[in-house]
């Protein structure tokens, strides 16, 4: 089941397969990476095709504007969303380089249909986690190399020092796109976080009275710039904790538990790039 491991003989099904001279076998402490990757890219696509299942209203205006009617538009929900099921489970069980990229693609395409249906362009950045981390996650993997091995089962390669950048870069600008992203909700769209206090105790009267509640947003804007620029171990994994935290309130205030499941994005690119970040330390310790 799992995409490190291997058959060779002579080899432990957990270590991976030496792969060609001019491509180093993955090593097992890559292996932390490729889950957190793996599970907060399934994640998303299984929570996001969860509400086609069911449907959501709020996806009729999406569909408006490729001109489908509303009528069609509720039949549509659920295919989209068995889609979007299908390729979430296929990459938690088994991943697919082709695959990984469409999820990345899809992520994008439905990101910017929000600003395209009048939502403002803080719903596209706030959603980098549905399209960020599935482009991390196939620079981790390695992209085909023939339209065959796209679809192939090669064993992922060995995370090289360019390889490391470029996805700490992919991640760390999606961390930053989707705390900035969020934090425009509050100080430029005003969004109503009444209901997500309130589950915590606090009352709409009191959270509204509350001198500090306009520097709300501000803070996470502050925290993505933060990340943008000086991506600390000890800043990520204090924003994986803030967006699991902040995020949990969706159920606790009575939204289906797939808004949580759909945000995993936001929790694994943080989380991920914290991990990768201590890589590096250790790695550049070792060749002292």
């Amino acid at each position: 089941m799992s995409y490190l491991a291997t058959t060779r003989k002579g080899r432990s099904l957990d270590q991976p397969s030496p792969g060609p001279a001019s491509e180093p076998a993955a090593t097992p402490d890559t292996t932390a990476l490729h889950w957190i990757l793996r599970v907060a890219v399934a994640a998303c696509f299984i929570g996001h095709g969860a509400f086609g299942i069911i449907t959501k209203a709020a996806w009729l205006p999406y569909f408006a504007i490729f001109g489908i009617p509303e009528a069609w538009a509720w039949r549509l929900m659920p295919v989209v969303g068995t889609v979007d099921i299908t390729v979430g489970v296929l990459t938690l069980f088994h991943p697919v380089r082709a695959i990984v990229l469409y999820m990345a693609f899809w992520g994008f395409q439905t990101a910017c249909l929000r600003p395209l249906a009048g939502q403002g362009v803080w719903e596209l950045l706030e959603r980098a986690g549905n399209y960020g981390v599935p482009l991390a996650f196939l620079g981790l993997l390695g992209g085909g190399r023939s339209l065959p091995d796209w679809f192939s089962t090669r064993p992922m390669p060995a995370l090289t020092p360019e390889r490391a950048a470029a996805i700490g870069w992919i991640l760390r600008v999606t961390t930053a796109l989707l705390l900035i992203g969020h934090a425009g909700f509050d100080f430029a769209m005003h969004k109503d976080w009444a209901g997500y206090t309130a589950a915590i105790g606090i009352s709409p009267t009191t959270f509204a009275g509350n001198p500090l509640r306009p520097w709300a947003g501000w803070f996470e804007c502050a925290l993505g710039l933060l990340v943008l620029a000086w991506p600390g171990r000890g800043l990520l994994v204090f924003v994986f904790a803030w967006k699991l935290g902040t995020e949990a309130l969706r159920p606790l205030a009575g939204e289906p538990i797939w808004e949580f499941i759909e945000r995993g994005g936001s929790y694994g690119a943080p989380l991920a790039l914290a991990w990768l970040q201590n890589f590096q330390v250790k790695r550049r310790g070792g060749m002292e």
